[in-house]
């Protein structure tokens, strides 16, 4: 089985941890992938666009000129949606893009896209990630010490760490969450994972629970 190198704050190799990307999951489909991702960007939407009907333009409802005998096709009136600062004909409304999938298939996806890094070699391991006080600078040094600066980035811990999130909030292509919070966006979108021992067991703990249950 491949073993992945556990590091500490420092750099140096403490350890390995040995897991199997099927051990998060038996498969990784690209279309549950593809699914999640397009769900989690659409419920990102505002849906705040809207234009105007001929009814909503501000302007005359005079008819422009008589029906007949001047030459030109007959016209109505200014607001038309024909006319040059008229109202539009198939108005564009405000509108919800938010959908949901499954929970399960959502929850199976999460944990292709953790395997999909670490069968790609996406994955860095801490053996622990704590600070008494937020330090953005001692968190910059970690990242640099792992060789995780300069790329896109997702901090991964076993919990709600409020320390590591504000130390690691300001910088650049950085993002924190804890977890059980993971989802396929948030992992696909960064190119690197950085992650603890704890929080990877919660996650094969999780897999092994819903493979489990799933017999």
């Amino acid at each position: 089985m491949p073993k992945l190198t556990v590091h500490d704050a420092k750099g140096k190799k403490v350890g390995t941890y040995t897991i199997e990307p099927t051990d998060l999951a038996p498969r990784i489909n690209k279309q549950l992938l593809h699914d999640a991702v397009v769900m989690y960007q659409a419920n990102l939407r505002q849906g705040s666009h809207q234009t105007k009907t001929r009814a909503q333009v501000s302007g005359t409802t005079k008819k422009m000129y008589r029906q007949k005998g001047t030459g030109n096709a007959r016209a109505g009136s200014k607001r038309s949606g024909i006319r040059t600062g008229g109202g539009h004909i198939h108005a564009i409304r405000n509108r919800d893009y938010s959908y949901s999938l499954p929970r399960k298939a959502l929850q199976l996806a999460a944990r292709m896209a953790i395997a999909s890094k670490i069968r790609d070699d996406e994955i860095t391991l801490i053996d622990k990630l704590d600070f008494d006080q937020p330090k953005t600078k001692e968190m910059a040094g970690v990242l640099r010490h792992l060789g995780c600066d300069g790329e896109s980035l997702l901090i991964a811990t076993a919990g709600h760490a409020v320390n590591v999130y504000k130390s690691a909030r300001n910088i650049r292509q950085v993002s924190i969450s804890p977890a059980a919070e993971l989802n396929a966006l948030s992992v696909l979108s960064s190119r690197r994972l950085l992650i603890t021992p704890e929080a990877l067991d919660q996650i094969k703990e999780r897999a092994a629970a819903s493979s489990g249950a799933g017999k």
